[in-house]
């Protein structure tokens, strides 16, 4: 007569096990996907230096940035990043490539991101295969020095010379950077001596000296670094989890993506 109760009892026994291992399974699984889901792929920051320029931050690495080519402002478009390079009407003016393609129309297109319009501009370029940061001062992609086109990308814009007082506004004055002794809003890309990336914008109207000082101030402290200033003013544009900042609501036609 004591069987029956025996085989009811080992019968709930078994069923606590398996609800346990699947709610284990099911926990872990929660946990394995929003690992893998919010998993951090930048994070922000904002600081404002010395001389009462606020810089927004957005920190990441170089295998996480996408150059996008986009007709929108950029906190429309759903993504994490800032504005690109230089554009005029619906050309691209400023370099911007990834793997050797431009990020609109076709290599060697006029406005697809292949040139840096009419001047040699400082070009923000990551080696994947060196593992290794360079700014270089060219006219067209083909100018690059890379090992392998099938792994970098390149950003341009003008040069910081971050390192560099005696030189810095010289170089601005021939890459011809726009407005640069005027207030204006204020974009930059800047990498350090760790190969860590900065996508950093201003909405203090500031002069291009007084956004460089800020970064260097501010800006991965104590190490070696080095930038190039982007497109300013109203294409001055972030899009973060933690902040937006608009510029004047223009549309750009080209940012930098964080994936």
């Amino acid at each position: 007569m004591q069987f029956p109760m025996k085989r009811f009892q080992c019968s709930k026994i078994r069923t606590r096990t398996l609800l346990f291992i699947l709610a284990f399974i099911l926990i872990l699984a929660i946990n394995i996907f929003y690992f893998i889901h919010t998993k951090a792929k930048y994070t922000y920051s904002q600081v404002t230096a010395t001389n009462g320029i606020s810089l927004h931050v957005l920190h990441t690495t170089p295998d996480h940035i996408q150059l996008k080519a986009i007709d929108s402002n950029v906190t429309d478009t759903g993504d994490i990043g800032i504005n690109g390079g230089f554009f005029y009407g619906q050309d691209i003016l400023s370099i911007a490539v990834q793997n050797h393609i431009p990020v609109k129309d076709e290599p060697r297109a006029y406005g697809s991101g292949w040139y840096n319009t009419k001047y040699d501009r400082g070009t923000l370029v990551w080696d994947g295969y060196q593992k290794q940061f360079t700014v270089q001062s060219v006219k067209s992609v083909e100018e690059l020095d890379v090992f392998d086109r099938s792994q970098y990308w390149a950003q341009g814009g003008v040069s910081m010379n971050l390192a560099n007082d005696f030189i810095w506004g010289l170089v601005i004055y021939y890459q011809a950077l726009p407005a640069a002794h005027e207030a204006r809003l204020r974009s930059g890309l800047v990498y350090d001596s760790m190969n860590q990336l900065y996508l950093v914008v201003t909405p203090t109207p500031c002069t291009a000296d007084q956004f460089r000082q800020a970064i260097q101030e501010q800006i991965a402290p104590g190490q070696y670094k080095e930038g190039i200033f982007l497109d300013g003013d109203g294409s001055s544009q972030l899009a973060s989890n933690q902040s937006t900042l608009t510029g004047d609501h223009r549309k750009v036609l080209q940012m930098i993506s964080i994936e």
